[in-house]
């Protein structure tokens, strides 16, 4: 527990402190149940063609639904697998939750995945949690107080030019509609970038954004849960995000580039250059 108090001495409000021990406890507990699961049969159903879910994502959001029950702060809850519908961008109180990022990888035994928590308030994240069970990698963030992973200070990586950069990106659900545009994009960008990987979870992308580990990341047709505590890592640890014009980014806007700040108008012109735009 180390880790999370010296996350929270690092946050400046008190009660965003409370509320990131409070998320970083249930993402901690969230994913021993994954790494306890990991490698064992699973029960699999699917949402959509390629989209699954497991006992694992319905054991590990339970257990995040039952701690944040458990404490007097009072939000409404977004999660991936009970309570994902919304009808407009909440300006009250609310949790943000993927209690699975990675689902496939996980069915598949690749130990690529992550428990995904942000708490976020008039459409701004306040806190983000993001934890990487099978590495025990807690990242945090806390909202003008900067970002940890395990309790040290993290921040983007220094390198300035595409050609030098290491990228991620991602492949929706529906890729099988939208391959042509998703590949003109990749194939812009590769010729370009230094190398780029593509190991299927947003929220541990953005949280190697955030920590220097690549330079940046960019995928279309994602959920609130997959880039909310993302979004506040990788801003406190001095990155940008942005839709693929350039415009201010929202968790509520499917489409996502994520840079260190210094490639990022390069990146821009890029993906703009593809037919993804």
């Amino acid at each position: 527990m180390k880790r999370i108090e010296k996350c929270m001495t690092g946050c400046s409000q008190a009660n965003l402190a409370d509320i990131l021990e409070v998320a970083a406890r249930a993402a901690l507990k969230a994913g021993k149940i994954l790494r306890d699961l990991y490698g064992q049969p699973h029960q699999v159903r699917y949402k959509g063609d390629i989209d699954m879910v497991t006992e694992a994502d319905l054991s590990s959001e339970k257990v995040i639904l039952d701690i944040l029950d458990k404490t007097p702060i009072n939000a409404k809850i977004i999660a991936e697998e009970s309570q994902s519908t919304y009808n407009e961008i909440p300006t009250n109180p609310v949790w943000i939750i993927d209690p699975l990022d990675g689902t496939t990888n996980f069915v598949h035994g690749f130990p690529w995945f992550a428990v995904s928590i942000a708490y976020a308030k008039e459409g701004r994240g306040l806190v983000g949690v993001i934890y990487c069970p099978m590495q025990d990698e807690l990242f945090c963030g806390c909202l003008g107080s900067g970002a940890w992973l395990n309790g040290k200070s993290i921040k983007v990586s220094g390198i300035s030019t595409l050609g030098k950069s290491l990228l991620a990106t991602g492949f929706p659900y529906n890729i099988h509609q939208k391959s042509a545009k998703v590949i003109a994009a990749l194939k812009a960008v590769l010729i370009k970038a230094q190398g780029i990987r593509r190991a299927g979870a947003a929220a541990i992308d953005l949280a190697y954004v955030a920590c220097g580990r690549l330079e940046g990341f960019w995928e279309i047709n994602l959920k609130p849960w997959d880039t909310a505590a993302g979004q506040l890592l990788l801003e406190e640890a001095g990155g940008k995000l942005s839709d693929f014009k350039s415009n201010n980014y929202s968790p509520f806007i499917p489409e996502l580039l994520a840079t260190n700040g210094l490639i990022h108008k390069e990146l821009v012109s890029v993906i703009r250059s593809s037919t993804l735009v």
